[in-house]
C-alpha cells in the first residue's frame, strides 16, 4: 500500500519526466525506477507508466503536425505496423513473468541510457546519410521491430525510432524527427490500450502520473531554450547508469 508521501514522491518524479520529456527525452528512466523502488512490482510499474505517459505523446505529434505533412503515404505503411508492434511488444510483457523482467531490468535501463547517450551521434549520421539512395518500401520492417521494443519496455524508444526511419526513408531530419513522433504516440497508444485489459494498471498512480506529466510537460516547453538539452541529457544518462548499477547490485 503506498501512503501519501509515496505519492507526492511519483507525482515530483512524473513533473520531472514530463518536463525531461519535453526537453531532452529519457523521462521513463526517471518514473520507472521510481515506481519500483516504492515497492510497485516491476511489470505493473511498467504497464502503468506507459499509460500513464502515453498521452504526452500527443501533444509533441501535434507539435509536429506541419512537418508531416506529404507524408501520408508513409504513414499509411509505417503505423500499422508501429500499432502492432507496441501491441506485441505489450503481449511478450505480459508472458515474461515477474522474475525475469526483474533480471531484465537493468539490462533494458542500461540500453535506454546509451541510447540516450547516443543520440546526438544518430542525428549527426542521419544529417550526413541524407540525400543517399533509400528503401522506404522497406521502412515498415526495422520500425515494426523498433515498435516491438516500444511495447515492451519503451525507455530510448525515440532513437530507435529514428535509426529505424533514416535506414530505409530519405529526407531532413526534421521530417523524420515528425514521423519519429507520429510513431512513437501509435506504439504508446496502442500499448497503453492492449493495457488497459491486463489488470495490472495501478490507476490511481496512473493518473497521478499523467497529471504531473502534463504538468512537467508544460514547464519543459516553457523552459526550452534556458536549458541546453544535451546537458540534460547526460544527467539523465548518469542517472540512467547509476540506477542500472544499482539493479545489477540488488
Amino acid at each position: 500500500m503506498l501512503s501519501p508521501f509515496d505519492y507526492l514522491f511519483i507525482s515530483i518524479a512524473a513533473l520531472l519526466a514530463g518536463a525531461i520529456n519535453a526537453l531532452a527525452g529519457g523521462g521513463t528512466l526517471i518514473t520507472f525506477p521510481v515506481l519500483t523502488f516504492l515497492g510497485v512490482p516491476a511489470i505493473s510499474a511498467s504497464i502503468t507508466n506507459t499509460v500513464a505517459l502515453s498521452p504526452g505523446y500527443l501533444g509533441g505529434t501535434l507539435a509536429q503536425a506541419k512537418d508531416l505533412q506529404g507524408q501520408k503515404n508513409r504513414l499509411w505503411l509505417i503505423l500499422p505496423a508501429s500499432i502492432i508492434g507496441g501491441i506485441l511488444g505489450g503481449y511478450f510483457l505480459l508472458q515474461t513473468g515477474e522474475k525475469l523482467f526483474n533480471e531484465l531490468i537493468p539490462y533494458l535501463i542500461l540500453l535506454a541510457s546509451i541510447l540516450l547517450a547516443v543520440q546526438d551521434t544518430v542525428r549527426a549520421w542521419l544529417i550526413k546519410r541524407s540525400h543517399k539512395s533509400n528503401l522506404e518500401k522497406l521502412s515498415w520492417l526495422p520500425v515494426g521491430l523498433a515498435s516491438i521494443y516500444g511495447g515492451y519496455f519503451g525507455a530510448g524508444l525515440s532513437v530507435i525510432i529514428l535509426s529505424a526511419l533514416g535506414l530505409t526513408i530519405e529526407d531532413s531530419l526534421t521530417r523524420l524527427n515528425a514521423l519519429k513522433q507520429a510513431v512513437a504516440f501509435a506504439v504508446n497508444i496502442a500499448a497503453a490500450i492492449f493495457f488497459l485489459f491486463s489488470g495490472q494498471v495501478l490507476w490511481t498512480v496512473a493518473l497521478v502520473m499523467a497529471v504531473g506529466a502534463l504538468i512537467g510537460g508544460v514547464l519543459g516547453g516553457k523552459l526550452a531554450g534556458k536549458i541546453k538539452p544535451s546537458t540534460l541529457r547526460w544527467t539523465v544518462v548518469i542517472i540512467g547508469v547509476i540506477v542500472a548499477i544499482i539493479y545489477f547490485l540488488r
